[in-house]
């Protein structure tokens, strides 16, 4: 076994014993408790086996810092990377790589035979498993686990979640001998503290010893945003102050806006919180750094590092987000202000965490933070082997309550919930394969069906109790011996009776206006109402003091089994509902050509291979030949389009776009028509962008326009574009690969990209 130069854990002395006895493992621990350790002894037995290892994670940032780690210490020459736009190494016994390109390795294309590509892989280390919970990339990990060959051992790494148990036990099922490792232990204590503005000199602890809320709390006092006092306040200074002077930097401000993140940053310029020295290295190393990355020399954020501070967000550009990464390890960088993507497993452990609110804005309104999501952020407090204790700071605001804060601190994690949902890819890779009846038994190996009975659980306890009321109502004797269907005749008689007394009054009444007493039909009414009044007498209801009781529990009986019904159908659907969600893609794949004979077609072949948002989508504009004329800035330009979310209505671009990529455009509005149509019918709601807000500036960019020159057209920030332009260069590699393609289209996709990967786009 594999020696580290410090004594391991219980948990991770556990872990290493079942990777040595063959066995797949779920490492469940909290954030910092050193998972890592685990995989990289996986790491040192495949080098010393000669046998590989993937390891894959759910981000490009963090793939791209762990092969620079492992390359570190294990030795370029070991280490490969391999994230979709990136391919080094790959070869190599160790190769980091994005968990959706272990998951399109498993598929048999894109990355040659499944044979080659797995070739002497005996782990594969999935980090940050929890990212199964995540809404629009949850797929790709139970993907990954269920057609991972049995052979190679699972190395599972998850943050604390409730259902760990229930994870595992999956994993055993669909995959092998699997094995759950789980500590709540962290070797790094955490102490949780409370900002409030009433007290700017000090922060106070939120717990009393005894898990209580500390009353010496107030909480905040309301106050309109446009106020003085509100506009003079300024909390985020104060808070840092305090740090400083307790020691207890550096810090990760964790903030839910790339807007506030800035400010805050700039609020807190003109406090130091370097010393001489350290602010000699700073200049150091942004000097190297700059060396090769001229295009950041004018960045108007470089005074803020000088100072010790900086911003972190998806807003800021890749290079300048790495460079205030490598000060901030170094400690260089005393405070980061970051949206909560910095939590998301990137190394940048702090002494302490600030955590701006417990609840953001979402794209359906305001929500409170989760208990996983506040675990995630305060988890990066408190650094192993250089911190006894790690400290989590939330600040006050008007919005919460310190009760609310207090709660969600001492919350336990939440479970993880399956975001399966069959592609059309899935079902054409699947069928490219498989039969049918197959298919559906790696369908029903997902951990969505698997976990189905907790996800029916309500509609299951309705059912019952729908059961049991009814059985309670049913039950109920009537004294007269009388049957429901004995008080519905009655019921009805008695509606009857009540519609011809009415009439026959009406009629007597107009004899009598006409002069006359008993016409023909004042007695044959008058006769029928007494017959009906007779055969009412049959029944005691009227007699009967329950009456009304019986007739209320009818109603409720009607209606409890209308909800019964409804329950009941609902729970059979959702019993099958990735199934019958694959059937519905397998339709319409089927109705235009795509599926023949139970397998792909020449088309379907084309859109098996294709990652996209919408595979159809995509690949229905490839196949109908609409981008096979355009020039490459053209082709760069509606593929942009194309990989741009329609946030906003109406969004139109501040500068003209080409002709042709008008025409395309207008040519692929009238196939997404098509497909929506065919969408609806099958109740499928998978997007499909067409948003050109940012392809006059791609269009130029190939065209050589200067970074300067784009950057200033747009009310976007620099780091957005480069984030658009990366999708469009994703999709752009995926036509230079596909099948049965045109070979001047190909070319033109190489053409792009080359043209758009130059700095400041091409910096990982």
């Amino acid at each position: 076994m594999y020696k580290f130069d410090f004594e391991l854990d219980d948990f991770q002395k556990e872990a290493v014993e079942c990777i040595n006895n063959s066995k797949s493992i779920v490492v469940c621990a909290p954030t910092g408790a050193g998972k890592t350790c685990i995989a990289e002894h996986a790491i040192h037995k495949a080098l010393d086996e000669n046998t590989r290892l993937f390891y894959t994670t759910p981000l490009k940032a963090l793939s791209n810092q762990k092969f620079y780690d492992f390359g570190k210490k294990y030795g370029e020459g070991n280490v490969g990377l391999l994230t979709g736009d990136t391919s080094i190494n790959r070869e190599a016994p160790i190769v980091v790589m994005t968990t959706e390109v272990f998951r399109n390795m498993l598929y048999n294309t894109n990355f040659g035979s499944l044979k080659d590509n797995l070739r002497d892989v005996k782990y594969v280390v999935l980090d940050e498993v929890h990212y199964m919970n995540d809404e629009e990339r949850g797929t790709v990990w139970e993907e990954s686990i269920i057609y991972c060959p049995s052979n190679i051992q699972i190395i599972a790494l998850s943050a604390t979640i409730a259902n760990s148990k229930q994870l595992c036990d999956w994993i055993n099922t669909v995959h092998g001998s699997t094995e759950l490792i789980y500590t709540d232990f962290r070797p790094v204590p955490l102490r949780h503290f409370y900002f409030d503005s009433s007290k700017p000199a000090e922060i106070l602890p939120l717990l009393t010893p005894d898990g209580k809320i500390n009353r010496k709390i107030k909480p905040e006092k309301k106050m309109n945003y446009y106020s003085r006092q509100a506009k003079k306040r300024n909390n985020v200074k104060d808070v840092i102050s305090v740090l400083q002077k307790k020691e207890m930097l550096p810090a990760i401000f964790f903030t839910f806006s790339r807007k506030k993140c800035d400010e805050n940053m700039e609020k807190c310029a003109d406090i130091r919180l370097i010393t001489p020295e350290e602010a000699k290295q700073i200049r150091s190393e942004i000097h190297e750094f700059l060396k090769d990355h001229q295009y950041l020399e004018n960045n108007k954020n470089l005074e803020y590092l000088y100072n010790g501070v900086a911003s972190h967000h998806a807003g800021l550009l890749p290079a300048w987000k790495l460079l205030v990464e490598r000060l901030f390890q170094k400690g260089l960088i005393k405070v980061v202000f970051a949206t909560e993507t910095l939590a998301a497993g990137i190394n940048m452990p702090a002494r302490t965490t600030i955590i701006s609110a417990i609840s953001k804005r979402t794209d359906s309104g305001h929500r409170m933070l989760t208990a996983n999501e506040f675990l995630q952020m305060s988890g990066r407090a408190g650094r192993r082997g250089m911190d006894k204790i790690g400290y989590v700071v939330v600040m006050g605001t008007q919005f919460q309550s310190p009760d609310e804060v207090a709660e969600l601190v001492k919350s336990p994690s939440n479970p993880l919930e399956s975001q399966f949902s069959p592609s059309y890819s899935m079902v054409l890779n699947l069928l490219q394969n498989l039969e049918l009846d197959q298919a559906k038994e790696l369908i029903l190996k997902s951990f969505g069906y698997f976990s189905s009975n907790d996800r029916l659980k309500p509609m299951i306890m309705q059912q019952i109790t729908c059961e049991q009321t009814l059985a309670k109502l049913k039950d109920e004797k009537c004294p007269f011996g009388l049957t429901t269907n004995d008080l519905l005749e009655f019921n009805r008689l008695k509606d009857k009776f009540i519609v011809y007394r009415k009439l026959t009054k009406t009629l007597i009444k107009q004899a009598k206006q006409k002069g006359q007493k008993d016409t023909p039909e004042v007695i044959e009414y008058t006769n029928q109402t007494r017959e009906i009044r007779m055969a009412m007498e049959k029944y005691q209801c009227e007699i009967c003091r329950g009456y009304k009781k019986h007739m209320k529990n009818l109603e409720i009986i009607n209606r409890y089994e209308k909800r019964y019904k409804e329950t009941t159908k609902n729970i059979e659907k959702q019993k099958d509902i990735y199934w019958n969600k694959f059937l519905a893609h397998k339709d319409i794949l089927e109705q235009i050509g795509y599926i023949k004979n139970g397998s792909p077609s020449d088309i379907g072949q084309i859109c098996s291979m294709i990652r996209a948002e919408n595979e159809l989508f995509l690949s229905e504009i490839i196949i109908k030949g609409i981008l096979d004329t355009l020039e490459p800035y053209e082709l760069a330009s509606v593929i942009c389009a194309l990989v741009t979310e329609d946030l906003r209505s109406d969004v139109y671009p501040n500068q003209p776009i080409s002709k042709n990529t008008r025409q395309a455009l207008n040519k692929i509005k009238e196939i997404r028509k098509k497909i929506a149509i065919l969408q609806r019918e099958h109740d499928i709601n998978t997007q499909m962008y067409i948003n050109s807000y940012y392809s006059p500036l791609i269009e130029q960019w190939v065209q050589d326009t200067p970074w300067e020159d784009i950057a200033k057209q747009i009310d976007s920030s620099e780091g957005d574009i480069v984030r658009i332009f990366k999708r469009t260069v994703d999709v752009l590699r995926q036509l230079t690969i596909l099948p049965n393609i045109s070979e001047d289209l190909k070319t033109n996709a190489k053409a792009a990209i080359q043209a758009i990967l130059k700095e400041p786009v091409d910096a990982d």
